[in-house]
């Protein structure tokens, strides 16, 4: 029985007077107890189609085509009749949490607020409804968590209560827009085994929307291929993935970080190393804040990293990842040893450190977030010169230019905003940002987690690429092991602020020594839970 039809749907965008198509005459069913993906690059009109489903998108958004729910036409339809579906029989889950929850309200006043106006419950029998709701997604002691606010929520736990939020009314379709994209591989198959089995025991129908392949081959039944707008091929998932037809399924099958970095030089200098390396934060409590006890954020973390050496930093959420690389670069207190080229660094006053700042660059996870939206690429990239001097010779713009083309990026576009930018390309200028420099070290925090496979792909043979050309010395955080594989030479991993085992990454990557890092390698290669 086909619960969902989308036929010959075609959205665009009103803007400057002209209408820019998002969509292009797509068209696809979902059967009940279905799960559906759509699958593609960013930009090729995913979540725009599956907004259009229940009439969210933006008033200068122009719709066309039929999409029909249990029968019923919702493009056009009144306002009360898409109320009326919207929450109840169709719900989303949204790709980050921490933007969907309203951080001024608790988990338990989210809940009610949907539950009561959906359903119509009121006072114990609401929250009886949230803690059973809670305990069904997975929230341990969910009676305490229950006036937590969303930044008081681990990543997954922010995830699970969205989770929570769209079973409220036990729907009938669930559409989960990459809800997994900026979780740990851990906590990544968590949530898939999660929707999973939720989808079996209410006999549930989802549309699930992704760039990840790996994830649409644990969880769906068939697959749609979008590119540009349009449907470029759709089948069984089995059969797309062992006999994809059209050119541009092949390519996104074909991409995943491959290949090894380059050696090593064997007289290659030692760029950083910590010795025993501690960082805890007090607790404070009582009118007088005396310290009751500390958050022991990094436990006695030893590591070195020469000039073209990459050393992989992985573990969950939570693990020290992070706090360790901003401890190494100054920015935050610890205790221990921290050398940068032989010279202890960890007594050096703000002003001592200022000098070998340009040394020592960082990328950030998300480029949208960690660029400003109110100067051009030219003045993002070439902030850095204001503090660090121009290179003897040479002008500002040519400097500019120069980089801008070693990233791989046009040098004509210099003077516009970062908004103008794909994913990838933003993560080339923040590189750019950091290389203008000409730092020794290099650390990366997350840089290819929220970019689609193939712009992954392209992010780390530049960095590859970057590292030959300069000796650079990468301290590379990750969640995604196959990317870590692709790029490092040494692996450290991190649970809960202990370095619970770290060396060649050859070996740990065949031979791991833990059952932590076994259970990593599991969710990342098998996507199975821990």
């Amino acid at each position: 029985m086909t619960l969902l039809r989308v036929k010959n749907l075609t959205v665009g965008f009103r803007q400057d007077g002209a209408i820019s198509p998002a969509v292009r005459g797509v068209s696809f069913d979902v059967n009940k107890g279905e799960t559906v993906a759509l699958v593609g690059e960013s930009g090729s009109g995913k979540s725009v189609t599956a907004l259009s489903t229940v009439q969210l998108l933006d008033d200068n958004a122009q719709i066309g085509g039929s999409i029909t729910y249990n029968g019923l036409e919702m493009v056009g339809a009144s306002e009360p009749d898409l109320r009326a579906v919207r929450g109840n029989d169709i719900s989303f889950i949204f790709q980050e949490p921490m933007t969907s929850l309203n951080p001024l309200h608790t988990i338990e006043r989210q809940l009610t607020e949907s539950i009561e106006l959906h359903q119509g419950l009121r006072g114990a029998a609401v929250r009886d409804k949230i803690i059973q709701l809670l305990n069904q997604v997975g929230i341990r002691d969910a009676e305490s968590r229950l006036g937590a606010y969303p930044h008081q929520l681990s990543g997954g736990q922010r995830q699970r209560v969205m989770i929570a939020l769209a079973l409220a009314n036990g729907p009938e379709l669930l559409i989960a827009d990459e809800p997994t994209t900026a979780l740990d591989v851990t906590i990544q198959a968590q949530i898939l085994d999660l929707v999973a089995d939720l989808k079996r025991s209410v006999g549930m129908s989802m549309l699930f929307i992704t760039h990840d392949l790996t994830i649409v081959r644990k969880i769906a039944d068939r697959v749609c291929v979008m590119k540009d707008g349009e449907i470029v091929e759709t089948g069984p998932t089995a059969e797309i993935f062992e006999n994809p037809q059209h050119p541009y399924t092949q390519m996104l099958l074909s991409a995943e970080s491959a290949g090894l970095p380059a050696p090593v030089p064997v007289d290659a200098p030692v760029m950083v190393e910590t010795d025993q390396l501690k960082i805890w934060f007090p607790i404070h409590a009582g009118l007088l804040k005396r310290t009751v006890g500390h958050v022991k954020a990094v436990n006695d973390a030893t590591l070195q990293v020469r000039a073209g050496e990459t050393v992989g930093v992985v573990g969950e959420s939570g693990s020290g990842k992070t706090t360790l690389a901003l401890a190494i670069m100054r920015l935050i207190s610890s205790e221990g040893r921290i050398a940068f080229q032989g010279s202890d660094i960890h007594a050096l006053t703000q002003k001592q450190m200022r000098p070998l700042r340009g040394d020592i660059q960082i990328v950030f996870q998300d480029p949208y977030g960690s660029l400003s939206p109110r100067m051009t690429v030219a003045e993002i990239i070439a902030e850095g010169l204001s503090i660090h001097g121009l290179a003897p010779g040479k002008n500002r713009r040519d400097m500019v230019a120069e980089i801008m083309g070693e990233v791989g990026l046009d040098a004509s576009m210099m003077d516009r905003y970062p908004h103008e930018f794909s994913g990838g390309q933003r993560q080339r200028i923040a590189i750019a940002r950091a290389m203008i420099l000409r730092p020794k070290l290099l650390v990366l925090d997350e840089p290819t987690s929220a970019l689609d496979m193939t712009v992954q792909v392209q992010i780390v043979e530049l960095l590859r690429n970057l590292q030959v050309k300069y000796g650079l010395a990468y301290l590379f955080i990750s969640h995604d092991l196959k990317v870590v594989r692709a790029l490092s030479h040494k692996v450290m991993v991190m649970k809960q602020g202990d370095v619970v085992e770290a060396g060649d990454a050859a070996e740990i990557f065949e031979n791991p020594k833990t059952t932590y890092t076994c259970a990593l390698m599991a969710a990342a290669f098998e996507g199975r839970a821990i």
